[in-house]
């Protein structure tokens, strides 16, 4: 209870503050992250539930997801809170890559998971969320509640409108998915507020192996890209090439 009251006189304070300020605390948080993560190699993010505890298959899911792209050289990013999080930052940690959380001020399920290699505490939920699409060359959705909803609907959205370019969206849990997925095919597709090729952005899938093998084709276009724009030179450029298949 005392934190949630420190956290709601923040926010008050916040409101109170002159606006001016609001922009430098904002500008700080872009700033901190563009300076930490700026650097990374090849990145997958992964979304899904804080509330997921140990014993739920989602949890080993995600741990042995995330060991799977790590031990192909990707570095794996979550939110850094516990559940799903926790998880593939776990899996993530038992092979040599970054396991990064990023984390945000919370009245509940705001602790930190101890399977970092490099963490970092954001002030607002739209800075951090830049940060988790901005560095990752695809998004793992793992089941989840509000929050994940949101992340997956603001990745589809990026990738919709072309903000974002040569990103996969995997979205793990079929049983748990499928009538999302329902829902948007017969509701939005069929009412014409979506196109059939806005569907075809997401992968539903269980099959862990298939989801690598994905990011690794993944990998090798956004290298052809990269060649074609004769950005060779780049650091950007060594880090993927440096995971190509021989």
């Amino acid at each position: 209870m005392n934190r949630e009251k420190e956290l709601t006189k923040k926010y008050i304070r916040d409101i109170k503050s002159a606006d001016v300020w609001s922009v430098f605390k904002i500008i700080a948080d872009f700033v901190k992250g563009f300076d930490e993560l700026g650097e990374l190699g090849p990145t997958v993010t992964i979304f899904g539930s804080a509330r997921t505890d140990k014993k739920n298959i989602y949890y080993s899911q995600a741990t042995g997801l995330a060991q799977l792209l790590a031990s192909r050289g990707y570095n794996i990013m979550t939110g850094g809170g516990p559940g799903i999080m926790e998880a593939a930052n776990k899996g993530a940690s038992l092979e040599d890559v970054e396991s990064i959380g990023l984390n945000i001020d919370l009245a509940h399920e705001q602790e930190k998971n101890p399977y970092t290699t490099k963490e970092l505490t954001f002030d607002y939920f739209f800075s951090r969320k830049v940060m988790l699409v901005k560095y990752s060359m695809a998004y793992v959705i793992f089941p989840g509640g509000f929050g994940t909803l949101d992340e997956l609907f603001e990745a589809l959205t990026l990738v919709q409108t072309r903000k974002v370019t040569g990103v996969k969206i995997f979205i793990i849990g079929t049983a748990f998915y499928k009538p999302l997925l329902e829902f948007l095919e017969d509701k939005l597709l069929l009412e014409g507020m979506i196109e059939k090729e806005d569907l075809d952005m997401m992968w539903l899938t269980d099959d862990f192996e298939c989801v690598a093998d994905e990011i690794d084709i993944s990998l090798e276009k956004q290298i052809e890209v990269l060649e074609d724009a004769g950005l060779k030179d780049t650091t950007y450029y060594k880090s993927l090439s440096s995971l190509r298949k021989k």
